[in-house]
């Protein structure tokens, strides 16, 4: 499939995952057959988007984008699946020749109900395998590595990999290792779910950067925020909170080879320290044992904090992937998805908030648990699935690439295909 169609976005209201109605009403799923005739042929565009639609996508543009999906799926042949979850927003599923493409649809409340807002979330290719996507994923420019397990009672077993024991950059999928030890300390009756303890310290970016410092936030209401939004201030809070020396030794716990990813870094002092400003840090962390890294992290804390951080000289390029980063291997994530599984109480509906890919195909298993990271040159999702029959599976892959910026909707679509794919 072409970066485009993987990549491609049309919004004209921003969704939240939902729970659905039971029914689709009358009025969505009408809007919902007839975007079926609007992608197959030009014509009635002006009665079936609203102005406000029109405005930010002008018919031309529409038509084009229509155009370009049949000449890669063939021509729309039918509505597939549609979910509702609220009064004018829902999924909708088109049958091409060639694939399943999921939409994102929200129709105005009242009479006719145009469509004010519509979204291409997914795409599922109809002559798809699982070899198919393992080349896809091989082809990738610069470094990949990718894994599936059936988890079992002795353990993962995998099914499905390339590269499956590479170490990569997996950017925030780190929050993993710190949900587990929040875990474990609550099975070890060391903590509770609902333990008080203060903002801070903050980081650079996320919903709680906003909030007073050291407002009290129950351990839960961080790891949901650390998990469901990534939240930068929730996950540096948590793992000094709980303890750097624990959350490392939970990372080691699921075989850890990599010794660039020890000490734990916050996000805080990561992104501070691929600063240009501090190049002198940067070079003695780089080159310095754990105990070194460890030493530097307290003496340089002044200038490493989220308040420091000047994130436009480290969000457009890769900086310092290969060096400074949180590192792991698809099999690695496979182990802690698997003690997430067995071990994780609360941790896995907190896995579940955000599915990090269209609720459409996420709702095709029993449980859905997600964790990914990205920054430029890195991505990396993880999943935690349960099958209809109740088999557990764990998913796991990675995209770096140190000198380019990746294409994360072109990533995303190929985890979307295997998770497809698996489901089937």
């Amino acid at each position: 499939m072409r970066a485009l169609a993987a990549a491609l976005v049309l919004i004209g209201m921003a969704l939240l995952p939902g729970r659905a109605m039971a029914d689709p009403s009358p009025a969505f799923r009408a809007r919902a057959a007839q975007l079926v005739n609007i992608l197959a042929a030009p014509g009635a565009e002006s009665d079936f988007f609203s102005p406000i639609f029109i405005d930010a996508i002008p018919v031309d543009r529409w038509r084009a984008i229509a155009a370009d999906l049949r000449r890669q799926h063939g021509r729309p042949i039918a509505l597939g699946a549609v979910t509702q979850q609220s009064a004018t927003a829902g999924q909708m599923e088109v049958r091409y020749e060639r694939a399943i493409i999921a939409i994102t649809l929200v129709i105005a409340p009242a009479p006719p109900n145009r469509v004010v807002g519509l979204r291409i979330i997914g795409s599922r290719q109809a002559d798809d395998s699982m070899g198919a996507v393992l080349r896809d994923i091989a082809a990738l420019p610069g470094r990949n590595a990718f894994a599936i397990a059936r988890l079992t009672d002795a353990g993962p077993v995998l099914l499905q990999s390339h590269h499956p024991d590479q170490p990569m950059a997996t950017g925030s999928s780190f929050k993993l290792t710190v949900l587990a030890e929040l875990a474990r300390a609550v099975q070890a009756g060391e903590r509770r779910w609902s333990d008080v303890i203060p903002l801070g310290p903050k980081s650079f970016s996320g919903r709680l950067v906003e909030w007073p410092d050291r407002a009290p936030m129950t351990l839960h209401s961080l790891a949901t925020a650390m998990i469901a939004e990534s939240d930068n201030s929730a996950s540096d809070t948590l793992l000094l909170g709980l303890g750097r020396d624990k959350v490392d030794t939970m990372r080691q716990h699921f075989g850890l080879a990599d010794p660039r990813s020890l000490p734990m870094l916050t996000t805080a002092e990561a992104f501070a320290l691929k600063m240009p400003a501090n190049a002198d840090l940067r070079r003695r962390y780089e080159g310095g044992t754990v105990a070194d890294r460890r030493a530097l992290l307290r003496e340089a804390a002044a200038r490493l904090t989220g308040s420091h951080v000047d994130v436009g000289t480290v969000s457009e390029n890769p900086v310092a992937i290969d060096t400074l980063e949180w590192f792991a291997s698809p099999q690695e994530e496979v182990a802690q998805l698997d003690w997430l599984r067995r071990n994780g109480g609360d941790a896995l509906s907190i896995m579940a908030v955000n599915p990090g890919i269209a609720p459409a195909n996420a709702k095709r298993w029993r449980y859905f648990g997600y964790k990914g990271g990205s920054e430029p040159g890195v991505i990396a999702m993880n999943f935690l699935v349960q099958a209809q029959d109740g088999q557990f599976y764990a998913v796991s892959g990675a995209w770096n690439d140190p000198v380019a910026r990746i294409d994360e909707g072109r990533f995303i679509m190929l985890m979307t295909r295997a998770l497809n794919l698996l489901a089937d």
